[in-house]
């Protein structure tokens, strides 16, 4: 281990509040005892008050009314973070390597009891989610790189409605991860706007020698979500979808992405939404089919006409 990380690793220990000897701190970073002397003196010498207690219950310490750096955590903030790199490594997170390293220095600079207690945090928290390939995590790490270092790349990018991928190149703004996938919100110089892309669907990916400057303030999120959740208010010809169900089917639909988004009134029985003439026609029925006769739809007309020919196609389908 470097010097520098060994010295913050003593800085861990005696952050405890307990002492230890030359030894014991010898023993847990496996360095020789004339090194952890060493260490303890450049510690001292860069203005690091340690306290030396002699004879057989002596050790080394802190004074107690050090200032502790930003860097030291406590265990509420080691086990928080510990939690947090569950979350981004079960999401695909594209630096696993280095969040890897993170938190085991994080356990590695804690006393044996400590570390006992963070391990015990761990083992009854668990998070499940969609593991990305690992195609799809080497594109991400070279999206961030991307997105970091403001660098075009060149992609082969394949839509769902398309047999053959596309050859495009494209300044990452950023990344988000959305509904159990990641997407980066980019400029397509083949469309001339900004647009997002899943990352599963890009096939290859390559950096460029272009450089890009990103828009002053410029928000993936707020992009992202205006795209895929557009503002309604003070919009003309929208349509009313009323539906009467169970209380608990209704509670689901309220909580549906996209459903819930457009919610206006919500009763015991029935809920009331407003959609625009396009989305209730070829989205909302194929949203609504998944609740079979857990609800039904009371308005209008061509909503129901539209699920009736859904189900109609479908079961012609597999009847052939």
């Amino acid at each position: 281990m470097p010097k520098n990380d060994n010295m913050l690793a003593i800085l861990w220990m005696l952050n405890s509040g307990e002492k230890w000897t030359a030894k014991q701190i010898s023993e847990k970073l496996e360095v020789n005892i004339r090194t952890v002397y060493r260490y303890i003196d450049a510690l001292c010498s860069s203005g690091v008050p340690i306290i030396s207690d002699a004879g057989h219950h002596g050790g080394y310490s802190l004074l107690h009314h050090f200032i502790r750096s930003p860097l030291l955590f406590d265990m509420e903030e080691k086990k928080t973070l510990l939690h947090a790199a569950v979350f981004a490594k079960e999401a695909g997170y594209p630096l696993s390597e280095t969040l890897e390293n993170a938190t085991s220095k994080l356990k590695m600079y804690s006393n044996e009891q400590q570390e006992s207690m963070l391990n015990q945090g761990l083992a009854g928290f668990e998070v499940i989610n969609r593991m990305l390939s690992p195609s799809s995590q080497l594109i991400l790490a070279e999206l961030e790189h991307a997105v970091e270092n403001e660098i075009t790349v060149e992609m082969d990018y394949r839509t769902n409605h398309e047999k053959k991928p596309k050859n495009r190149m494209i300044d990452p703004y950023g990344i988000v991860y959305w509904n159990n996938r990641w997407y980066t919100v980019a400029f397509c110089h083949l469309r001339n706007e900004i647009r997002s892309f899943r990352v599963d669907r890009i096939l290859r990916i390559k950096r460029t020698q272009l450089i890009f400057k990103r828009p002053e303030a410029f928000s993936s999120r707020e992009f992202f979500m205006k795209n895929l959740l557009p503002d309604l208010m003070g919009k003309e010809g929208l349509i009313s979808l009323r539906i009467e169900g169970r209380p608990e089917a209704l509670d689901e639909l309220n909580m549906h992405w996209f459903l819930g988004h457009h919610l206006q009134e919500r009763t015991s029985n029935q809920a009331v939404f407003l959609f625009e003439e396009k989305s209730i026609h070829n989205a909302v029925p194929y949203f609504l089919l998944s609740y079979g006769k857990s609800i039904r739809i009371l308005e209008p007309q061509s909503v129901k006409d539209r699920l009736a020919a859904i189900a109609s196609e479908l079961m012609e389908y597999y009847q052939q």
